[in-house]
């Protein structure tokens, strides 16, 4: 699995991006055919963050959120992922149980 890092208007200490690639990549836990996960962090005026996540055999996963700082905007944003891919994986599996 690949994890990219992307910043918008600023940069990342090295210790943030360590961070932030060590909690994104738990994300996988959640659904297992993940094959990239890209992290853009906008530094502009709030910091967002935005986590768009790749899977073989479904469309990819978006979320993004804003906060006082990159890393609690990671936290809520990481959170909204993992609902997702919580989500498609039960659709997924209730999909098989019905036959």
């Amino acid at each position: 699995m690949e994890v990219k890092i992307n910043t918008k208007s600023g940069e990342l200490t090295d210790a943030v991006k360590e961070t932030i690639e060590s909690k994104v990549s738990k994300l996988p836990r959640f659904f297992e055919r993940t094959t990239a996960i890209q992290v853009i962090a906008d530094l502009e005026h709030e910091p967002k963050v935005e986590i768009i996540l790749s899977a073989e055999g479904s469309s990819d996963f978006f979320a993004s959120d804003v906060g006082a700082n990159v890393i609690a905007a990671l936290d809520t944003t990481i959170a909204k992922m993992e609902q997702q891919l919580r989500k498609h994986k039960e659709k997924i599996t209730q999909h098989r149980d019905r036959h």
